[in-house]
């Protein structure tokens, strides 16, 4: 997305959701990321959501490039959310979420999540993961053409 910076010339930024009912945690997410969490990438505007219609209204509204979603978030998860999104939004972007244990990475794949990141948050763990995500094309599903 291009943003107007003060002095009116543009700026691309990359719109990044962060969905969990825990203000703390959608604060880690931000706090292990910053603002650039890298020098290939443009600079993120962090949007964040705290319940389940807020995230849907955001994908609907489009415009996003990457959202994690806690997977411990109350009272829906983001493993289900994510499941729903790849199910209903058409080239949703990709999907990070945050399990409560590294053997809840079945789930992930069960809801389509491009990645995983286990609580407690790494701040090194959740950089590299989101730094792959966004640097890579995530390729589009088999049509069956």
């Amino acid at each position: 997305m291009i943003d107007a910076t003060a002095d009116g010339t543009a700026q691309v930024v990359l719109r990044v959701l962060v969905y969990s009912s825990n203000a703390a945690t959608r604060e880690r997410v931000r706090l292990a990321l910053g603002k650039r969490p890298h020098p290939d990438l443009a600079p993120f505007e962090y949007i964040e959501a705290a319940t389940p219609p807020a995230v849907i209204a955001l994908f609907d509204a489009g415009g996003l490039d990457l959202a994690i979603l806690d997977g411990e978030a109350s009272p829906a998860g983001g493993l289900g959310i994510a499941k729903q999104i790849k199910d209903e939004i058409d080239a949703p972007p990709p999907i990070l979420v945050l399990i409560g244990r590294a053997d809840d990475a079945w789930l992930a794949n069960w809801s389509r999540a491009e990645a995983t990141v286990a609580h407690p948050i790494d701040p090194f763990e959740l950089t590299t993961a989101v730094v792959a995500l966004l640097r890579s094309p995530i390729e589009a599903p088999e049509t069956g053409r």
